[in-house]
């Protein structure tokens, strides 16, 4: 996918060692509708990276980076305290290619 992320990443370092970076990016298709008029559709996805991945994220990403990134869904469900059901999708990054002119460089 393709996009530009709504915030600068959040980056942990959790207690067995490991880095995470958290971050969501919007995707936007653009279209046009039966009468001809330009229609717009963005859509926000959450993406996490681990690792030397999570590394170069913190390193090279900001807000309104403009990234290409490949990976795989993964979806989880669990249960509020109050007993409600709530599902989570999100891409974990496998690679990404930076896409801005300043900083256009691959990255594994």
């Amino acid at each position: 996918m393709i996009g530009n992320l709504g915030k600068d990443p959040e980056i942990k370092n959790l207690t067995d060692g490991k880095l995470k970076a958290s971050f969501s990016i919007a995707t936007t298709e653009v279209y046009k509708n039966k009468d001809g008029e330009k229609q717009e559709d963005t859509q926000w996805h959450n993406i996490v990276a681990w690792g030397k991945t999570a590394e170069l994220v913190e390193n090279y990403f900001q807000k309104g980076s403009k990234i290409a990134l490949e990976g795989r869904l993964v979806h989880r469900t669990y249960e509020t305290k109050e007993g409600q059901k709530k599902f989570y999708t999100e891409v974990v990054a496998n690679s990404f290619l930076m896409l801005d002119s300043k900083a256009s460089a691959e990255l594994p």
